[in-house]
């Protein structure tokens, strides 16, 4: 398993490196439009493809990336307004369907918190458009990423939305009116809470595949899951009402640090434990569903920090909050099912079905399926899964060739928890830990 490993290490986040929206502010009246746009500058001035990737460190020129994040905070503002040209034709706002000439008013990169931090740079745009204009359209190059679309000081429902892909926002009324219903927004939010899932959320992936490989029966794996997905839905709903705000001012003020960097090196922990009980413990322990919960908890502060990335609408709070846990559960049991599909057949093998054939020539298809997608490296699976097609599609292959080892071992005592629970749950454990002291201390 060190192959799995090594596959998956390489992957390991660093926040400085990690791939955010950018988030626009607009304000229009009598005929003057003006907009503010946060953006990681460093990222859009080496060229980084930030619609396939989540992590700049496994961008093509992410040395160019680091090279930039390294200067002054004015030496980037220097060089964004010298790239003013091209950034600006690759960004677009339409007033009824014709486009409106923007100049730059100003470029503001402020100071990250730490050599952790994403480094925020604030442009600010302003132009003209026709008086008896009715509607907006707002969009920007492909190459640019997800952009959050706010419109402000309107009174009368404000629109908010998200654009990514080069595509451009719906129309919606320069005067307001335009806001989305609650079950535009409830469904608008589903795929950014599975997005966080599955390709982004590697950690929670492996924390999901640590409960699965527990033991892959109905029983223990639904009251981890239900637990966990309580528990995280609790902290979740409270960060989001800002009832956990204390928190960030305690760790501020009594160790000047943040508590999501609290946070983070313990849900690489809780990766960790589950995979190493997994190792000591064939079922269900007294204590596993209390230790789930909990970790549960921390996982929920885990998922509010990217939903206040992308923010909550005022006026649709409730379907967007609901929105967002959903599509998180839909990518939980998304993880579940396709690893359940994987080892099934070495599952009846190992509970005494007479398919032994049947699952070597399965998993040697699925096997050399998985090797010809690492080869071939297609591009379309390069943008679903936001990253490597290596980086799954390694992984995969070895549990093919676990679970055939599996079959073949199949006389022996509990051979699929042998060859392939176990190595799994070895290859997690190890993952988590490398990820704990990274968060923690490097």
């Amino acid at each position: 398993m060190s192959s799995i490993i090594t596959l998956i290490v390489m992957s390991a986040p660093l926040r400085a490196h990690e791939v955010l929206p950018s988030i626009l502010n607009l304000r229009a009246d009598d005929g003057i439009i003006l907009i503010e746009i946060d953006v990681n500058a460093e990222a859009i001035l080496a060229s980084i493809d930030l619609s396939s990737i989540v992590d700049t460190d496994n961008a093509e020129n992410a040395s160019g990336y680091d090279a930039l994040r390294a200067l002054s905070p004015q030496e980037i503002a220097n060089r964004f307004d010298a790239n003013w040209a091209t950034f600006i034709s690759n960004f677009t706002v339409l007033a009824d369907g014709e486009p409106i000439t923007f100049r730059d008013n100003g470029t503001i990169v402020y100071p990250a918190d730490n050599d952790e931090a994403v480094r925020i740079t604030r442009l600010s745009l302003v132009g003209e458009y026709p008086v008896d204009a009715t509607e907006f359209q707002v969009g920007w190059a492909g190459i640019y990423g997800t952009l959050i679309v706010r419109q402000n000081d309107i009174a009368n429902a404000p629109f908010t939305g998200t654009v990514s892909g080069g595509e451009l926002t719906p129309p919606f009324l320069i005067n307001g009116g335009s806001a989305q219903t609650g079950w535009q927004v409830f469904a608008s939010y589903i795929p950014i809470g599975f997005d966080h899932i599955v390709p982004k959320g590697l950690d929670h992936i492996l924390f999901v595949l640590g409960l699965f490989f527990l033991a892959a029966r109905m029983k223990p794996l639904l009251v981890q899951v239900s637990l966990f997905t309580l528990a995280h839905t609790i902290t979740l709903a409270l960060a989001a009402l800002g009832h956990t705000s204390f928190l960030d001012d305690f760790f501020l003020n009594t160790f000047n640090i943040e508590f999501i960097a609290i946070v983070e090196p313990l849900i690489a922990l809780s990766i960790a434990y589950v995979a190493v009980e997994n190792i000591f413990t064939k079922g269900l322990s007294p204590w596993r569903p209390y230790v789930i919960f909990a970790f549960g908890l921390l996982h929920g502060l885990g998922f509010a920090s990217v939903l206040a990335e992308f923010g909550l609408p005022e006026h649709a709070f409730v379907p967007a909050l609901i929105g967002f846990n959903v599509g998180v559960e839909v990518g939980q049991l998304a993880v579940i099912a396709v690893m359940f599909a994987c080892v099934w057949q070495a599952l009846r093998v190992d509970r005494g079905k007479n398919e032994v054939m049947q699952g070597f020539v399965l998993y040697g298809v699925f096997f050399v399926a998985a090797i010809a997608l690492i080869a071939l490296n297609p591009p379309v699976l390069q943008a679903l899964a936001e990253g490597p097609v290596w980086l799954f599609a390694g992984p995969l292959a070895l549990v093919f060739a676990l679970c055939a080892l599996s079959i073949h071992f199949r006389d022996h005592v509990a051979a699929y928890r042998q060859i392939v629970a176990i190595p799994a749950s070895v290859a997690i454990a190890v993952i988590g830990a490398y990820w704990f002291i990274e968060r923690a201390f490097l």
